[in-house]
């Protein structure tokens, strides 16, 4: 039986900003990984820190989108019909989760953990030996004509409230932002405080090396069970207290512990061209399909899309086919040779706001997982909140809205 202050179950992004963020703090801590640092959702990514996406999934707009992508196999929202029936609480939950009065509670809470995060980054990056790899080169978002635009202003005005920086563009003035769009995108938007990671699977692996030097342990081992006073393991119980960030397997280990939560998974596919594949000057995002193109040190990443399809299925990297075939669209000079295709587990739950807080039931298990697309993003935030829990300090934020009792009850 081993013994550590804190075990944190899961060694990606969210679960290694969380152990250095406690070694800070003075914590003995233990990482368990069933694979390694980065071998999930940490290591395909975008690279983005997208402080600007406020705006949760579920919503009166992607309720009237949903039939229609749905309809497409291969579209920006699908769901593989074996997996429908499992997925339809889940979906009740979202549709509730889409409710007006829903979505305006969910995004306020999520300004507040956007603005909590981006406050945390530069400390975390620093104290990390990481600022090196951060790039602020925002990102362009761009319409297909003028009511595909005139549909996203909503968006906007709720962004403009909360005093996030953009600026709408149109015509040459898209040009000057990336050279080489089709023409057939006529408006777009541009976020400066949008930032960008050089690699997120470098990124993660150099926070492990930072962790490991500074004392910190990670082992390679199945976390089965929440046990009293720690997690059974393939290697053994480890006992302490626990985090669980363990990503889209959160749900099936808070289970063991007779509590049921809501994740789902959303899979995400993308294909990773050579760098010498177009001039990228920033992130694009290309809405209305679903999926971005992005710069990251190993290439030219493009990806995206909702498959709901939980975490047993085959990957269908059709998908990511697909995407490809649009991106040489949407950018003519793009070179779609050499690339090499990724699916990863995002972990998902209805109202589009992570599980951070104790586990209904064991105050000794503190949950920081179900980040969706903004798991990078919210991840020196998620740390400092965890530590915070940790060590006795008050967060400085309202944590209600992201209780992982929220949609389950106490056992």
């Amino acid at each position: 039986m081993k013994q550590s202050e804190v075990v944190v179950v899961g060694a990606g992004v969210v679960g290694l900003s969380i152990a250095l963020a406690l070694q800070v703090r003075g914590l003995s801590v233990r990482v368990i990984d069933r694979e390694g640092p980065s071998a999930g959702a940490s290591a395909g990514n975008a690279g983005a820190f997208a402080f600007s996406e406020i705006l949760p999934l579920a919503s009166p707009r992607m309720i009237r989108q949903a039939p229609k992508w749905l309809l497409d196999p291969l579209g920006p929202l699908s769901v593989p019909p074996r997996y429908a029936a499992r997925i339809a609480p889940w979906m009740w939950q979202f549709w509730k989760a889409s409710w007006p009065a829903q979505v305006r509670a969910s995004t306020k809470a999520q300004t507040v953990l956007m603005r909590l995060s981006k406050a945390a980054l530069d400390p975390h990056l620093t104290q990390s030996g990481l600022t090196h790899m951060l790039r602020q080169d925002g990102q362009l978002q761009v319409y297909e004509g003028e009511n595909e635009f005139r549909a996203s202003l909503p968006g906007w005005q709720v962004r403009a409230e909360e005093s996030i920086a953009f600026k709408h563009l149109t015509g040459d003035e898209i040009a000057a932002y990336q050279p080489g769009l089709s023409p057939r995108f006529t408006h777009a938007t541009f976020t400066p405080d949008w930032y960008s990671i050089a690699d997120p699977k470098d990124y993660v692996l150099a926070m492990a090396a930072r962790f490991v030097a500074n004392g910190g342990e990670i082992s390679i081992a199945q976390a089965d069970a929440l046990v009293n006073g720690g997690v059974q393991t393939s290697a053994g119980v480890i006992k302490g207290r626990v985090v669980l960030a363990a990503g889209a397997f959160s749900h099936r280990l808070a289970r063991t512990a007779g509590v049921k939560i809501p994740l789902e998974t959303e899979r995400g596919y993308n294909t990773t061209l050579p760098g010498t594949a177009f001039d990228l000057k920033q992130q694009v995002t290309f809405s209305g399909h679903g999926f971005v193109v992005s710069n990251v040190t190993c290439g030219l990443r493009v990806g995206g899309a909702v498959e709901l399809g939980g975490l047993d299925l085959p990957p269908n990297f059709a998908r990511a086919d697909v995407m490809l075939k649009k991106a040489a669209q949407f950018l003519p000079g793009l070179d779609t040779t050499g690339g090499t295709q990724w699916m990863g587990f995002r972990p998902s739950m209805p109202d589009s706001l992570p599980a951070i807080g104790p586990l209904p039931g064991r105050a000794d298990v503190i949950c920081a997982f179900g980040h969706g697309h903004l798991g990078l993003t919210q991840s020196a935030g998620t740390a400092q909140i965890v530590a915070d829990l940790m060590t006795g300090t008050d967060p400085g934020i309202d944590l209600t809205p992201f209780a992982p009792a929220r949609f389950t009850r106490q056992p």
